[in-house]
């Protein structure tokens, strides 16, 4: 056996040691007083060892890039992000001693940069978000190493049928709720890859449940779900870190999503605040912006009688943006004032409140 092969092995041997190692998320109850029939949960993925759901990501890509070979001994390992996939991939690199590059946009959090330094890898920062892709190509070519491609690659290397991916352990851990089968899913897209996980698992089981795209302001994700216009793309990046994109990436899957939404920015991180405040601890961005989408679903339940549970992902903690979405001169600066927002937000949760404010959809009413 070739010492490279060998050296997978071992490299196999320790990411399935760590997994070991690791316990499952919490599943959250968060009580909606003003929407009856309605049980709605929070999936916590921050409580992974690297603090976000790209942990699961992370993990998977490194075995699928080692069982098909493309990682070698001391080559770097290089990757695009908005800086959660890049800190849970700089934590695998180290188990396996590769050095590691993370091309991410110049904007991202510092709180994110030194995370990433602190697992031992590198932050290479591009003025515009939209060359992050090319220009990790290039240094993959100039070093040697290998590309990692979250987001072509994220729907493959994750095995949706079982094998305790988020779905399969969302529904073990409904079992003896109230529940068990939830009526919708919730999940805003970076990659696309927990959409494709979910959809598919869902469909595999033959459940009824029906998932949610709760996509960011900044994106054309749905845009490309209502136009089938795979060359859409924008100039600029998004303000609500790890979801959204510039252009339609080949992890997104719409076929198995049942319908999507488009959460304003300010309106995605009110509700941010709405759940720190719920929870007693601070949530990141897209947290919110799922929230939104599950308070949508829910509204429409409670509208045409249909009680049953609503599961939505908590995506990372928040301790990673408190110099920008938790700090009011940040806010201010961008033009947010979020004090209204999160008032609407606690009257349609805690109240039964129509929302009132214009959250493009689709498919929902369906």
């Amino acid at each position: 056996m070739s010492d490279r092969r060998t050296w997978a092995r071992e490299a196999i041997r320790i990411i399935e040691a760590d997994f070991q190692r690791s316990a499952d998320t919490h599943l959250i109850p968060l009580a909606l007083p003003g929407l009856p029939g309605v049980e709605l949960y929070f999936k916590d993925e921050s409580s992974h060892p690297t603090g976000s759901l790209k942990h699961r990501l992370a993990r998977s890509l490194f075995l699928y890039a080692l069982c098909n070979g493309w990682l070698k001994p001391g080559a770097p390992v290089i990757e695009a992000s908005s800086g959660s996939t890049a800190i849970s991939e700089a934590y695998f690199a180290r188990l396996l001693g590769l050095p590691f590059i993370a091309v991410m946009p110049a904007s991202t959090s510092k709180e994110k940069i030194a995370q990433i330094a602190f697992y031992g890898g590198q932050s290479h920062l591009v003025s515009d978000p939209t060359l992050i892709y090319a220009e990790s190509e290039r240094l993959a070519r100039e070093t040697g190493g290998h590309f990692m491609d979250q987001f072509t690659y994220a729907e493959r290397a994750t095995d949706w049928r079982a094998n305790n991916n988020i779905a399969e352990s969302i529904f073990q851990q409904l079992r003896s709720e109230h529940f068990p089968e939830p009526s919708w899913l919730v999940s805003s897209p970076g990659t696309g890859g927990t959409l494709a996980t979910l959809g598919r698992y869902v469909r595999y089981r033959r459940h009824n449940t029906r998932v949610l795209c709760a996509d960011a302001e900044r994106s054309v994700f749905f845009d490309y779900y209502r136009s089938g216009d795979a060359s859409l793309c924008l100039d600029h990046g998004s303000r609500i870190e790890g979801i959204g994109r510039p252009r339609v990436e080949a992890s997104f899957l719409p076929a198995v999503i049942d319908a999507m939404c488009k959460v304003p920015d300010a309106l995605s991180l009110a509700a941010m605040h709405y759940l720190a405040q719920r929870l007693g601890r601070k949530v990141g961005g897209s947290s919110g912006t799922n929230l939104i989408g599950a308070l949508l679903v829910a509204q429409r339940m409670v509208a045409t009688g249909e009680s049953g549970s609503v599961v939505a992902i908590l995506c990372d903690g928040g301790e990673r943006y408190v110099g920008t979405y938790y700090d009011p001169a940040w806010l201010a600066a961008q033009g947010f004032d979020l004090g209204p927002l999160v008032e609407r937000i606690t009257a349609c949760a805690e109240q039964g409140a129509v929302l009132g404010f214009e959250v493009p959809s689709l498919g929902i009413d369906s």
